[in-house]
């Protein structure tokens, strides 16, 4: 004799989806791969012709659908970390103090939008009143968005969503994670190096996890010049919250007194522009 389950009858691996925008894929029509990973695939060079128009349209949909989305933002920071990590974890504390401290400071706080050091960041923030922000990706073993996400928005494409993870943060908090932190963090580093960014912070977090890494970059990579001393001094590396967010808000001030320096000159070289012809032409 079966048992009621109340009229419902569950599906087989009813808990396993995957997200592509307004679209819901389940079961046997997930994919085997994903976007990503098709549009990169040079096997496929023969679909080019025919399929990569649409693929650029697609792209574009998402670059317009996080720049409408995700305009309105409050200064915001992007938190970084593992998937991986458990709850009771030292960084998934971490991560949710920190969370909870940037809210309090003014600032919507953005992650992956993942389980681990993310959903903690997550929740640290929803609870202290502050915007949750969650940026998924569709990957192969999708984990799917936590509950503590108040604003999501789902990608096909890493460049895409690394653009807004950018352009869209005051600065980064990066803690103990993999091969996607490391890739984020090395990119921010990349980008403040270069110029791309100006003035945009890059806190580590879990002294113990980095410390090794540090080394390696003082005494491998600046030691053989390929990268100069200053560049060190681009990281800043700490186990406490408060110095992180102290660390952000002081940079963020610094920058809108340059900034306002900027204009303060600029208005000034413009009224002394205008009297100068003004003088000349009273003369004439």
């Amino acid at each position: 004799m079966s048992q009621s389950n109340g009229g419902q009858q569950p599906g087989p691996d009813r808990g396993r989806e995957r997200h592509r925008g307004a679209v819901t894929l389940r079961r046997g029509a997930i994919p085997t791969s994903t976007a990503d990973q098709r549009l990169l695939d040079s096997r496929g060079r023969g679909d080019w012709k025919t399929k990569d128009a649409w693929r650029a349209l697609r792209i574009l949909s998402e670059f317009v659908e996080g720049f409408d989305t995700l305009a309105d933002l409050p200064p915001a920071v992007s938190v970084f970390g593992s998937a991986r990590s458990m709850p009771e974890s030292p960084e998934c504390r971490m991560a949710e103090e920190l969370g909870g401290a940037l809210a309090r400071a003014g600032y919507a706080v953005i992650t992956g939008g993942g389980p681990g050091v993310m959903e903690a960041a997550n929740r640290g923030a929803s609870e202290a009143g502050g915007l949750s922000v969650g940026l998924g990706i569709e990957l192969p073993f999708e984990q799917g968005l936590n509950d503590w996400v108040d604003l999501a928005i789902d990608f096909r494409y890493f460049f895409a969503r690394k653009t807004m993870f950018v352009k869209y943060a005051q600065a980064f908090v990066v803690l103990p994670g993999g091969f996607g932190t490391m890739d984020e963090l090395f990119e921010a580093l990349t980008l403040v190096q270069t110029g791309k960014v100006t003035r945009f912070p890059v806190v580590l977090m879990g002294v113990d996890y980095w410390r090794g890494l540090l080394d390696w970059l003082r005494d491998s990579m600046t030691a053989e010049g390929k990268i100069g001393p200053s560049d060190l001094e681009l990281i800043c590396l700490t186990d406490d919250v408060n110095a992180a967010v102290r660390h952000i808000v002081e940079a963020e001030a610094v920058l809108s007194a340059e900034q306002e320096a900027v204009r303060e000159e600029a208005v000034a070289r413009k009224e002394a522009d205008q009297r100068a012809a003004a003088d000349e032409g009273g003369k004439g």
